[in-house]
């Protein structure tokens, strides 16, 4: 079990590091017309979310683990680093919590349900990017929004 919650998890990482990849430099300050986070800042603020969920539930894991502010957001090799980083951090989570039967420290009920969590707030925010782009005139690539759903193959 613990192995299939790493995978999936790590799944759901690489595709979102594969959006990223995806979106031109030029595009990353695009925000929606509705207003809020442009591209950048929502992908910073994913990274950011995955240090408050460390911070409550195993705060050793957060060594070398820095917030990314709002200036530092249109830096995409920051950005890309510090999803990756905290890509790693969140597994480490996810593997203690199952060997500890299950418990995440401030998250009710188990960690099937932490991940699910975990996994339905970073494919509410790609679905925000992908629209935002889509907005500004920057759509993605068909290559990628298809790509986004290959969970086999990511």
């Amino acid at each position: 079990m613990e192995e299939q919650l790493t995978e999936t998890w790590n799944i759901n990482n690489r595709i979102l590091l594969y959006l990223l990849a995806g979106i031109k430099d030029e595009a990353l300050g695009d925000a929606p017309s509705s207003k809020g986070r442009t591209v950048a800042e929502a992908f910073a603020h994913l990274h950011n979310v995955r240090l408050m969920w460390l911070k409550t539930s195993a705060p050793d894991l957060l060594e070398g683990l820095e917030k990314v502010e709002k200036e530092g957001a249109l830096n995409r090799k920051l950005i890309k680093n510090s999803l990756e980083a905290s890509g790693r951090a969140i597994e480490t989570l996810l593997k203690k919590s199952a060997a500890a039967g299950g418990k995440v420290k401030g998250f009710k009920p188990h960690v099937v349900a932490f991940l699910g969590y975990l996994i339905s707030h970073e494919s509410h925010h790609r679905g925000q990017i992908i629209l935002a782009l889509k907005q500004s005139g920057h759509s993605i690539d068909k290559k990628i929004a298809y790509g986004i759903w290959e969970w086999g193959v990511r």
